[in-house]
């Protein structure tokens, strides 16, 4: 993990897009195998290998998972903004040429535009806040990550300290103990 700085990239700390990348959704995938291995062990043994790729195997289809479900709410959140910009467009160009040529009076167009603006500005506004939504969790992600990433390094510190310290105690042990 001496190098996690050099994989971790430029997207984790500052979030460009709203979801993250390829690369971003494998590092946290290692992060959580990287957890389920030191949660697993215990002094003077380790987790079986076939518990870990079960684990990893789970942990891999939840990322896909969660990849898919992503693409097909964005893909979903898109075709209903299309959807009713189109209708409120539609509705806005009868009404107003049926006005244009008085053939309603203007008060009923004027609300009936005035509606379709209102709903087409609704739905334009949801989509805005769905993004700043996924802005945030981006954002929260890459704090996690970040968190992640200072503690893994503060681990594998205080595991060679611990290991340099008791290699010391050994050494004096050694030395204070006759044969």
């Amino acid at each position: 993990m001496a190098n996690s700085a050099a994989t971790l990239p430029k997207a984790a700390s500052e979030p460009r897009n709203v979801t993250p990348t390829p690369a971003e959704r494998a590092d946290f995938v290692v992060r959580r195998l990287e957890g389920f291995i030191r949660d697993g062990r215990a002094a003077g043994e380790g987790m079986s290998l076939r518990r870990w790729q079960d684990l990893a195997r789970a942990e891999i289809a939840s990322a896909i998972e969660e990849a898919d479900r992503d693409r097909r709410d964005d893909a979903g959140a898109i075709r209903r903004v299309l959807f009713t910009l189109g209708s409120a467009f539609t509705t806005l160009g009868f009404w107003g040429l049926l006005w244009a040529y008085d053939q309603v009076p203007y008060l009923m167009s004027a609300a009936i535009c005035g509606a379709a603006g209102v709903v087409a500005l609704a739905i334009s506004a949801e989509w805005q806040l769905r993004r700043l939504w996924k802005r945030r969790g981006a954002v929260r992600r890459a704090a996690s990550a970040r968190r992640i990433e200072s503690l893994t390094r503060r681990l594998a510190r205080m595991e060679r300290e611990l290991k340099e310290r008791a290699d010391r105690m050994e050494k004096t042990l050694e030395q204070v103990s006759p044969g």
